[in-house]
């Protein structure tokens, strides 16, 4: 029973989070950084994501009910936060202004860092669907021995998000200037298309609730 719960696990969180689609938006939203400040965001983006879905492993719903905040309403706003990005990075406004004067391109340093919070912690590792996903398999643990077990599975998926990240940098060196323009702005849409899908869910599952 055990083994059969933790594959689930594994199947369920993996597609949620889905490591090897975070490559290219990690590529999309780290434009212009160094190997080694990629690096650093990678590190710090993992740990913030990992820790999130522990918090909320072990927290569960107490942290959003402590605070008044349903999971819907939590997925709606993470939805339009991220409709905010990608709306950027199809008409490239992020580019625009970072490279306008010497002092904007120390405020990018910042704001690449910054980036390791949001979008790539929040919402796209530690999401609204892969928290729904960590409490509710969290509630599905029969004894310690299997929540010890989804312990794992969040450490292995968190790895590969790590991984992941690391292997983008290598992506992106293959590809021209042109081609990193089409996928950041494809890459755009594709985002503005996934925080329309977050709006709707929570707005339906706020209905449903209602």
């Amino acid at each position: 029973m055990v083994p059969d719960y933790l594959v689930n696990a594994f199947a369920t969180l993996f597609v949620t989070i889905d490591p090897v689609g975070l490559a290219p938006m990690f590529l999309a939203v780290t434009a212009g950084a160094t190997a080694q400040t990629r690096k650093r965001i990678a590190i710090r983006a993992t740990l913030i994501g990992g820790g999130i879905l522990f918090l909320f492993l072990f927290a569960g719903k107490g942290v959003l009910g402590v605070l008044g905040i349903s999971v819907p309403a939590f997925q709606i706003a993470g939805g339009l936060l991220l409709l905010i990005i990608a709306i950027e990075m199809v008409f490239e406004k992020r580019n625009r202004r970072k490279s306008e004067t010497a002092e904007k391109a120390v405020a990018h340093q910042e704001e690449l860092h910054d980036v390791a919070v949001f979008p790539l912690a929040i919402p796209l590792i530690a999401g609204p669907a892969a928290i729904s996903a960590v409490i509710l398999l969290s509630s599905q643990a029969a004894d310690t021995f299997s929540l010890a077990g989804l312990v794992g599975v969040i450490l292995v998926i968190i790895g590969s998000c790590f991984v992941s990240f690391l292997l983008a940098d290598r992506i992106e060196r293959l590809m021209g200037d042109t081609a990193a323009v089409v996928i950041t702005r494809l890459l755009g849409v594709l985002l503005a298309a996934l925080s329309i899908q977050f709006i709707a869910d929570g707005v339906r599952a706020m209905i449903a609730a209602g």
